[in-house]
């Protein structure tokens, strides 16, 4: 899953960087992977009236993104830090369920200055509270060795040959159910 709030300009490094993990993920057998880009559900900010936790959903878009989200058993979150923490998009499109995220694992994927480590360490915290199972791994790209001018991804040598970057995509394929 994409999920930053470079969805709305140019230049958007998660979408490599979510490609090369689809491309990863793609090579193995015993899973299926659909590449998900939050930007693609034009969630508005929080606009249902009931709490998610009831799920009375009564937007469109609201409907669609649960369907999306409740139809898979686990995630590979990909994720830029910004300001040691994950974008408000990201908290966003989390915050509008909350069955359909329950009882599945997630992996993460995260970039930025410090690799996203404190993105990732913030969206345990967001995924605990709506009951997911997170793995301990994670892939951390830094924008200094993986980004050619901190825009084109590159993924230096320990990461394309990082047995543990495969490793880790398939400890994320749902056995918290």
């Amino acid at each position: 899953m994409q999920s930053s709030s470079e969805a709305r300009g140019p230049g958007r490094n998660g979408e490599a960087v979510a490609k090369w993990v689809y491309e990863i993920a793609q090579k193995r057998s015993d899973a299926e992977f659909e590449l998900v880009d939050i930007k693609d559900f034009n969630l508005p900010l929080l606009d249902e009236p009931v709490p998610p936790i009831m799920g009375q959903y009564s937007k469109p878009h609201t409907k669609a993104w649960a369907a999306k989200i409740g139809s898979f058993d686990g995630y590979v979150f990909v994720t830029p830090e910004y300001n040691h923490g994950i974008s408000g998009a990201l908290k966003n499109a989390i915050d509008f369920l909350f069955a359909e995220w329950n009882n599945k694992a997630a992996g993460f994927v995260s970039y930025g200055g410090a690799s996203g480590a404190r993105a990732v360490e913030q969206l345990r915290l967001v995924l605990a509270e709506v009951q997911m199972a997170t793995v301990r791994n994670q892939v951390l790209l830094s924008m200094y060795t993986d980004f050619e001018n901190f825009s084109v991804f590159k993924p230096d040598a320990r990461q394309r040959n990082s047995r543990s970057t495969t490793c880790w995509i398939s400890s994320s394929r749902g056995e918290a159910r």
